[in-house]
Formats: structure tokens, C-alpha cells, sequence
């Protein structure tokens, strides 16, 4: 049988979730920790598509991830937030279709 809910599907549909409800008045702490969340994984996202040779969608998930990273943080204000937050879910959701873990080579020893 094949196993559709992977780590990455489940982590995106969580991740796009959190995007979304970010739209609603929040306390600061809960964007500190949507931006490493965020960036955690697009950054895993851009690392599968590259594995797969899904290279526009490697630099999309890398660009998301740069966009997220709370180490070097993107001012800007929170309307524009509102709009690339909600763009940001739904590239997630979107990616679930076209990124997905090789379930030939998981779970077996690279040689």
C-alpha cells in the first residue's frame, strides 16, 4: 500500500495551516516560532525537491526558506506579511502534489 501522509506532506499541511492562522492577532512570539517553523520546512521541502530533480521547486522552497530564516529576519510590515504568509501556505499545499519523498531509495543505505 502506498504511504500517501510522509513526514514532509504531514509537516507542510501543518506549516500551511499555521500560515494561515497567522492572518489573526497573535502575540510576537507565535511569528518568532512561524519563522523557524517556516524555514525549517521549506528548507527540508527545497532539499527533497533538489534530491528528486524538481529544481524550480528546490529554488522556490530555498527562496521560502531565506524569506522565513529567524537568524537574519525580513523586516517588513504586517500587511505585506499578511499576503506572503497566505502565498506561502498555499505554495506549501501546492507542493505536496509535485514534491514528494522517493519511496524507492527511503529507507535504504546510500552505496
Amino acid at each position: 500500500m502506498k504511504q500517501y501522509f510522509t513526514f514532509s506532506v504531514i509537516s507542510r499541511i501543518l506549516t500551511s495551516g499555521l500560515l494561515f492562522w497567522a492572518l489573526a492577532r497573535h502575540p510576537y512570539g507565535y511569528f518568532i516560532l512561524l519563522r523557524w517553523i517556516t524555514c525549517g520546512v521549506t528548507a527540508y521541502c527545497a532539499y527533497l525537491s533538489y534530491s528528486i530533480k524538481r529544481i524550480t521547486w528546490a529554488w522556490i522552497c530555498g527562496f521560502l526558506a531565506l524569506l522565513f530564516n529567524p537568524l537574519a529576519p525580513v523586516r517588513l510590515d504586517r500587511q505585506t506579511w499578511a499576503y506572503l504568509d497566505v502565498a506561502a501556505g498555499a505554495v506549501l499545499l501546492v507542493s505536496i502534489f509535485f514534491v514528494r519523498e522517493s519511496t524507492a531509495t527511503k529507507g535504504q543505505p546510500n552505496v
